[in-house]
């Protein structure tokens, strides 16, 4: 059996909060793959996970009860010509790295991102050209595999760890761009047509 076969994926909730924390914590503590310097607390957690569920998907791995691994969406702008265009992040525990969870969350939520209106993915990835403790390239391999494209570079924009870091946009369509694009649809609403 793989690895993956255990993992369900599943909505979050703002109750997810504690547990997603901890799978983002280390990232803080002890890496530039995010630009937080300090953790936030379990209720600021809980609000992030409010806010994005209130139009965006917000999905959670499981494997039996333990959250291993969350990814969602979030506005790329807050203009109205951005409704189809969203930024995605992911982080897995620690641990999980490496064996098809990725895959698999990215899957779902572009899967629900479609059908959502969706057309257009950005991820901003933090980069260093030298690897080093607190950073790998195994994001920006894994956005290319997934079929992002890099876009942009924005050098030496981050500073944490007494190190100047990078953060590289990466782009990917998935699906065509109409002359009339249907309305965006919220996750509230999609979730209300299949009930």
């Amino acid at each position: 059996m793989k690895k993956q076969d255990c993992i369900k994926i599943r909505m979050a909730t703002p109750e997810d909060a504690n547990a997603l924390l901890h799978i983002y914590a280390p990232y803080i503590l002890k890496t530039g793959v995010t630009f937080e310097y300090e953790v936030p607390s379990e209720a600021a957690f809980r609000e992030r996970i409010r806010g994005v569920l209130e139009r965006y998907p917000y999905l959670v791995a499981c494997r039996g009860e333990r959250a291993v691994g969350y990814a969602y969406a979030k506005a790329l702008g807050e203009r109205a010509a951005f409704a189809h265009s969203v930024e995605t992040a992911i982080y897995l525990s620690q641990e999980e790295r490496g064996g098809g969870i990725g895959t698999m969350l990215y899957g779902e939520l572009e899967r629900i991102l479609k059908r959502q209106n969706v057309t257009n993915l950005y991820a901003a990835v933090s980069y260093r050209e030298r690897e080093d403790e607190t950073i790998s390239h195994a994001s920006p391999s894994f956005h290319l595999a997934m079929g992002y494209r890099k876009v942009a570079h924005f050098r030496q924009c981050g500073y944490k760890f007494g190190r100047w870091y990078d953060i590289v946009w990466y782009e990917k369509h998935i699906a065509d761009h109409p002359e009339h694009p249907g309305d965006f649809i919220s996750v509230h609403m999609l979730k209300k047509n299949t009930d």
